[in-house]
């Protein structure tokens, strides 16, 4: 069973699975259970999400069905080398998923660095609950994982999801060219990142007054 913080009382120390809720909305641990839900959903969201989704080169990592790349990342996650969450709304009785929210990449010893990646019901778009699901996730990290550097890779066109650093008030780094593979190709990627003394108090503060 997953322990469940309430944001922003963190604890000391990291344990997987945990959830995390504010208010009405939840980041829940992705298990291979949730592969048949999440794949409505992002059905259903196609036109919305294909030109940002990564793609692998490689034939044998992309022969990989949904339900073993869920396993893989809860195996990461249980090394304490990942968090694969699902962004979930309370305020429907049927509490759906309506995201992903997953913190990938984590680098321990002298770096304390990892990646965050994700994406939203395009129902639910608009309404500051991506920045504040990713400001969960990075507050977390900082203070109960204990990771010092976050950074959000994105594609220069994608817009909605340049506005999610902009709130959150990521700095800006630059760009990498032909960085991660998506929608069939290499493809050139802006860089923001936040420290956890850039962070100062928490990031959950700053989005939560901008839900709509």
């Amino acid at each position: 069973m997953a322990r469940v913080v309430d944001v922003p009382a963190f604890p000391s120390a990291h344990r997987w699975p945990v959830t995390l809720r504010y208010g009405s909305l939840g980041l829940t641990p992705f298990r291979p259970r949730d592969v048949d839900e999440v794949s409505r959903v992002r059905s259903r969201n196609a036109a919305w999400l294909s030109p940002w989704d990564a793609t692998s080169p490689t034939r044998g990592e992309a022969s990989l069905g949904p339900v073993r790349r869920v396993r893989s990342h809860w195996e990461q996650a249980r090394a304490g080398l990942g968090l694969p969450w699902l962004v979930r709304w309370a305020g429907d009785a049927a509490q759906p998923v309506i995201g992903q929210c997953t913190v990938a990449n984590v680098v321990y010893g002298s770096a304390q660095t990892a990646s965050v990646g994700y994406w939203i019901d395009q129902r639910y778009a608009g309404r500051s609950l991506t920045p504040l699901a990713v400001a969960m996730a990075v507050d977390y990290c900082f203070r109960t994982v204990g990771l010092h550097r976050l950074e959000i890779c994105i594609r220069p066109e994608n817009r909605p999801s340049l506005r999610v650093a902009e709130k959150l008030g990521f700095r800006y780094e630059g760009r990498r060219p032909r960085y991660i593979h998506i929608a069939g190709d290499w493809r050139d990627h802006e860089i923001f990142a936040c420290t956890k003394e850039e962070a100062g108090d928490g990031l959950v503060p700053r989005v939560a007054g901008l839900l709509g």
